[in-house]
């Protein structure tokens, strides 16, 4: 089973790119370079104003998580936490691919 970790953000149109561009830096990285972290996609819903985004998270368990904490590649994302308000983080045991 893996663990699966869903947080998700709010952010203003006008803001979206340059948060979208840090996403996506944390998510590349994440994949490159933590063995335990087994997805990382970036979704978005442009329908609403705000704009909605989550991330789907999947890693082999939650140590693997706590050390993705623990990345300079997370430290950087948070600088773009300033471009957004964020929602509530979910976490999951996934059960079935």
């Amino acid at each position: 089973m893996s663990y699966v970790v869903a947080p998700s953000f709010t952010v203003e149109p006008e803001r979206l790119d340059r948060f979208l561009d840090a996403a996506r830096e944390d998510a590349t990285r994440s994949l490159a370079d933590e063995p335990g972290c087994l997805q990382f996609d970036v979704v978005v819903d442009r329908d609403v104003k705000p704009v909605a985004v989550m991330f789907y998270e999947v890693y082999t368990d939650r140590t693997a998580f706590e050390a993705h904490l623990e990345t300079p590649h997370l430290a950087a994302f948070r600088t773009a936490l300033n471009l957004c308000v964020e929602g509530p983080v979910r976490f999951y045991t996934r059960i079935a691919p």
